[in-house]
């Protein structure tokens, strides 16, 4: 499978302004996402797991009680790509933000 190119650092800029909530942290994209409770916070890492698995793009998860960091880059291509923003919107549709 063929390597999805970076973006340009304009690009990235643009594409981060369309989102929500989500910051640049190097060559990769990061949102913090707050629950009632440690179990609000394991649903919505399962309920996202339905378009990371349909893109085949997959965030790295961090939980800590209530509070669900994902971060995302696309790791094939060692940096932030189309993929990496199309699962951050659809992300955020699940998370309703």
């Amino acid at each position: 499978m063929p390597k999805a190119p970076l973006l340009a650092p304009g690009e990235i800029d643009e594409r981060l302004r369309a989102l929500t909530g989500w910051s640049r942290e190097g060559d990769a994209i990061a949102k913090r996402f707050t629950f009632a409770d440690f179990a609000g916070a394991l649903a919505f890492v399962n309920s996202i797991a339905e378009p990371a698995e349909a893109m085949n793009h997959h965030p790295d998860v961090a939980i800590h009680w209530n509070e669900v960091t994902l971060t995302l880059w696309t790791h094939a291509s060692g940096g932030l790509t189309s993929k990496d923003f199309d699962l951050a919107a659809a992300i955020d549709e699940r998370a309703g933000a």
